[in-house]
């Protein structure tokens, strides 16, 4: 068995847990503190060491973060405060909790669990994992690689001057009063424009929204198959364990 320390940063919610990377089970309950608004670096920080603390870890720590990381650094933010731009994160939270910490795009460590020890195993050609949730997260393996930092929740929809994030998200379908049905076609419009344009061999779909998937996937009717997150909420917690144990977020191959 291989522990190692997982923490999922959202837009709502931070979870964390103890995690066998070799199988991708949780090692104990997870936890889940609330997403202190604005979500400003000291804020999250706090979060970050009260999470390490209740499970009194020492060791390195994986951790999700809900942008586009490159080299350890913030690209831009949506929906954590903006002073997070530029920021090296994993300095930041190496500083304030005293052990390494590595850090990876949200979509792109819950993909990497997925494709690992999930809906995923196995696949090869093109594989797009989305995760619906405060937005939507897009991560994709092209024959088990990685490309990261794809981003697709911020893409524009034919008709749509907004984001698709904001059309199609799970907290927009709470937003909006919208019944399971009236959801999954703005889902399956979102699918389908991706469709267009990397012609996937599988999506996998998760968040916590995943839980009710026996509700609402049967009506995306889609040309693509289809699968469910076998993890459910718990990918990113997993793919940012195997993160802080040196899985490689460029090179990761899962077959």
């Amino acid at each position: 068995m291989s522990t190692a320390f997982g923490i999922d940063i959202g837009g709502s919610g931070m979870k964390a847990a103890p995690v066998d990377t070799s199988t991708g089970e949780l090692l104990d309950e997870r936890l889940r503190i609330p997403t202190p608004q604005p979500g400003a670096p000291p804020q999250i920080a706090d979060v970050i060491s009260e999470l390490v603390a209740s499970f009194e870890w020492t060791g390195p720590v994986g951790c999700t973060f809900p942008a586009p990381i490159v080299g350890n650094t913030v690209k831009w933010v949506a929906h954590l405060d903006d002073s997070w731009a530029g920021v090296d994160i994993a300095e930041t939270m190496t500083d304030r909790i005293g052990a390494p910490v590595t850090i990876i795009n949200d979509a792109d460590a819950a993909g990497i669990a997925e494709m690992t020890h999930g809906a995923g195993v196995g696949r090869k050609g093109t594989v797009c994992f989305t995760v619906f949730g405060t937005g939507i997260g897009s991560s994709v393996f092209v024959d088990g690689y990685l490309v990261p930092n794809t981003e697709f929740g911020h893409l524009h929809l034919a008709g749509h001057d907004e984001e698709v994030e904001m059309f199609a998200a799970a907290r927009i379908r709470k937003r909006d009063d919208l019944d399971w049905p009236a959801w999954a076609g703005r889902v399956k419009q979102y699918l389908e424009h991706l469709e267009t344009i990397i012609s996937p061999s599988l999506f996998i779909l998760g968040g916590g929204v995943s839980k009710n998937f026996d509700v609402w996937g049967p009506l995306l009717a889609m040309d693509t198959e289809v699968a469910v997150a076998e993890m459910r909420n718990n990918a990113g917690i997993v793919g940012a364990a195997m993160a802080s144990v040196g899985a490689s977020v460029a090179r990761h191959r899962a077959i």
